[in-house]
């Protein structure tokens, strides 16, 4: 143990990285006795591999563990700031080592930032086995890595930590740096604030620790210095989409309780209130349509709101839009009609409009019969009048087919009569 207060310069993620299998923690579906990963360990048969998974859930320690454990020589590339002149430098060094005997692990943080060149300049050298890939991506490998890449590749997918392997990193934290001791609440408060992630995990304790001078530190306190929990969400990965789609699904579902927390989840992390009011307009046509139609006016008043009052006092007028949108009777009648007719028009081209329903307001276009024989609607009881729309060669084709749910229950029997 050291003095109570933290003073080392060194980040506290990296000070207390795991430097073996039995000091790492979580993820026991990928290295626990008996899986795949242990056993290509154990037998010092490496394959290409990529590791999915979020932030800060021991890929890149894995990777380091993995090459200490099989003697190898372990070079490490970010795909951020690397090029293929990186690469070349690392594979010459590669082949240098393999003539000595030493294999080399190649470890490409973010390998999802590699563009299709960068990519495909790995493939020989893996196929060598001048080096063997380890891959760390957050991103869904499916989408973000070549396909000539991924197949020769096994794919382990890293979960985020749950609160009882945090706690096993928060302890191990505690009983090597410090003499401070945290309050049973104050642990749940740090496993939980930190949302799977060890690294945010020791660096919130690291900022706790350099700035606290209590030896037992309480939640309130934690919470003073903190101020704010950060959530994980990358307005342009796949975490987004994950959690928009997890926001249509519940609203589809009529469950206005998972809708207000998945949208709540996207406002707290830092979206923009204008993307999500963007989204329930959207719905309100796609999945409630004339099922409901005032539910479009709810969410034009509800982007109106946002424009006019900005965050955080527009929160509550996206929750009420929400609300009225996962509770509406659903229809997506409109959303296939006009997927249909897309699918018409793309299919038949341009069809001529019918004689009878073109505007005349020359004497030729009267003397050739555009307008001739048209039924003006009003001249009809109920203003209802049954004539050919359509080009002759779709005549008597359908796209919309309303359901009878809502209002669009009664649009159906007008129709049907």
């Amino acid at each position: 143990m050291t003095n109570p207060k933290f003073t080392s310069s060194e980040p506290l993620a990296h000070l207390l990285r795991p430097k073996t299998l039995t000091e790492f923690a979580g993820q026991e579906e990928v290295v626990s006795e008996g899986k795949m990963l242990q056993k290509l360990i154990e037998s010092d048969q490496l394959n290409n591999m990529i590791f999915w998974g979020p932030p800060g859930v021991g890929k890149t320690t894995l990777a380091q563990i993995i090459a200490e454990q099989t003697k190898s020589n372990f070079k490490t590339l970010s795909a951020v700031t690397s090029g293929v002149a990186d690469l070349r430098k690392i594979i010459q060094e590669a082949e240098e080592m393999k003539r000595l005997g030493t294999p080399t692990i190649l470890f490409i943080d973010e390998i999802h930032r590699f563009n299709k060149a960068q990519q495909d300049a790995l493939l020989p050298h893996t196929e060598r086995g001048t080096i063997t890939l380890i891959g760390a991506t957050t991103e869904n490998p499916s989408f973000e890595v070549n396909s000539a890449l991924l197949s020769r590749s096994q794919v382990f997918v890293f979960k985020s930590l749950t609160e009882q392997d945090l706690e096993k990193i928060l302890d191990r934290a505690l009983d090597q740096v410090t003499d401070q001791k945290l309050t049973k609440q104050a642990k749940s408060f740090l496993t939980h604030h930190a949302n799977g992630d060890a690294r945010t995990l020791l660096n919130t304790l690291e900022v706790v620790l350099k700035i606290s001078k209590s030896k037992k530190i309480d939640e309130p306190e934690i919470k003073a210095i903190l101020q704010k929990k950060f959530l994980r969400y990358d307005k342009k990965g796949e975490e987004h989409y994950n959690i928009i789609s997890a926001l249509h699904k519940s609203l589809r579902d009529s469950d206005p309780d998972g809708a207000l927390y998945w949208m709540m989840r996207m406002l707290e992390a830092g979206e923009d209130p204008k993307y999500v009011a963007r989204r329930l307009v959207r719905f309100a046509s796609e999945d409630i349509g004339m099922a409901d139609p005032h539910a479009l006016l709810v969410a034009i008043a509800a982007k109106d709101a946002v424009l006019f009052n900005g965050m955080p006092e527009c929160e509550v007028n996206l929750a009420q839009a929400c609300i009225h949108l996962a509770m509406a009777p659903k229809s997506n009648a409109s959303y296939k009609a006009v997927n249909a007719v897309k699918s018409e028009i793309k299919s038949t081209g341009n069809l001529e409009v019918p004689l009878h329903i073109r505007n005349a307001p020359t004497k030729l276009m009267k003397e050739l019969d555009y307008g001739k024989g048209y039924k003006y609607a009003h001249d009809y009881e109920d203003a209802k009048v049954n004539q050919q729309h359509l080009p002759d060669e779709l005549k008597g084709k359908r796209y919309y087919f309303p359901t009878e749910r809502g209002i669009e229950a009664k649009i159906k029997e007008r129709l049907d009569n």
